[in-house]
């Protein structure tokens, strides 16, 4: 099923960086390094990896794509129009983000302000269930 909307908001709205899953992942390494040191080791890494991506990575929803910065660098665009599909994973605690496009299945964290991006995407890609 390919996506018909045209969007109606012109304006570019950049999500803002959330921390919290990177700073619970270490959080949570902290006692675990005590009983399984390899684990907390894993998880650890995997937090501060994250941390890293929250602190690089910016986000943007414009009028016509969804784009993917490091830095002042576009990275990658995805172009509404390719949209198929969006959900995001665990409404109490939101931690994944995923959408589909025609050709590619994509997988996110939420390191980035989870209201905002339901709030974009509801307005810019409505979901196809």
């Amino acid at each position: 099923m390919h996506s018909s909307f045209t969007p109606n908001i012109i304006s570019t709205v950049e999500l803002k960086p959330s921390y919290n899953i990177p700073v619970v992942l270490v959080l949570v390494a902290i006692p675990v390094l005590l009983v399984q040191p390899w684990l907390g080791g894993i998880l650890t890494v995997l937090g501060l990896f994250l941390m890293l991506q929250a602190v690089t990575l910016r986000f943007q929803f414009t009028a016509t794509d969804f784009d993917l910065y490091r830095g002042e660098k576009l990275i990658k665009r995805f172009p509404y129009q390719e949209w198929q599909n969006w959900r995001i994973f665990w409404n109490p605690v939101p931690i994944l983000f995923y959408f589909k496009e025609v050709n590619s299945i994509h997988f996110l964290p939420i390191l980035f302000d989870p209201k905002t991006l339901r709030s974009c995407l509801e307005e810019r890609c409505p979901r196809i269930d």
